[in-house]
């Protein structure tokens, strides 16, 4: 990974990098966003109330985004087999703090024991435990997870997904452009607030198709699924900067 030519590719972002080092390095593959539509009067209650709501054209967006992570290591680090790539599936909405549009995360499911307790210890990130299989034969990619964190409500995912168009960036202003360029994630520890930023280049995205076998993720968190088909975009490869966590003041 070139970090000096990552740090210099900003044309896409919507405010400045992050004041000081970034502290770790993550590659995320064959990743798919589905998304889909929510009345926001249907989230709020699910999300920290210090976190107002993201919406565009009044709706409020769910999403479920399953990939494989690789070189998840530290700064100045190398990447150590067993720990430093596995699947990792998350469910997550949209909240702007401060004028400064974000992800916030129900769940993320991982299938790497390690990174899971620490990334609930460090991050404070809600992520659980889960049995997970991410294959790519030729375009497509079969994907399986099955939570299997102690305490934690039952969710599994089991789909085939693949790219169906050409490789396309969206452009500013665009609903795709809203639900994908967020370089920052927000989480709340008791009545804390903070903000983890990242950067990369802008998504290479490709409209995508699937086969869903079985999908209960949202249902775990209570969401209901609205009957019609998502939106479905598929990003082959993504290098990643991370920084630590800074906490929030509104």
């Amino acid at each position: 990974m070139d970090t000096t030519a990552l740090l210099k590719n900003v044309q896409h972002r919507e405010w400045p990098l992050p004041r000081g080092p970034w502290v770790m390095t993550q590659i995320w593959h064959e990743l798919l966003f589905a998304h889909w539509p929510l009345a926001p009067e249907m989230l709020r209650p699910l999300v920290p109330a210090v976190l107002p709501l993201d919406t565009y054209e009044g709706e409020a967006w769910v999403a479920v985004v399953p990939f494989r992570m690789s070189h998840v290591t530290p700064r100045g680090l190398p990447a150590v087999r067993g720990l430093s790539a596995f699947p990792e599936l998350n469910v997550r909405t949209y909240v702007t703090v401060n004028g400064i549009p974000g992800v916030y995360f129900f769940s993320l499911d991982a299938g790497n024991p390690i990174a899971v307790a620490l990334a609930r210890s460090l991050f404070h990130l809600p992520y659980y435990n889960a049995h997970m299989h991410c294959q790519r034969m030729a375009e497509e990619v079969h994907y399986k997870s099955v939570r299997t964190h102690r305490g934690a409500p039952s969710a599994e995912f089991m789909a085939l997904y693949r790219p169906i168009e050409p490789v396309a960036y969206a452009e500013r202003g665009s609903l795709l452009f809203w639900l994908t360029e967020r370089y920052a994630l927000y989480t709340v520890v008791g009545s804390r607030l903070y903000r983890g930023d990242i950067h990369h280049a802008q998504w290479a995205l490709q409209r995508a198709e699937w086969e869903v076998i079985h999908n209960s993720m949202t249902h775990s968190h209570h969401i209901p699924l609205p009957d019609m088909a998502p939106l479905l975009h598929y990003a082959h490869r993504q290098e990643v900067l991370i920084w630590p966590l800074r906490r929030i003041y509104r």
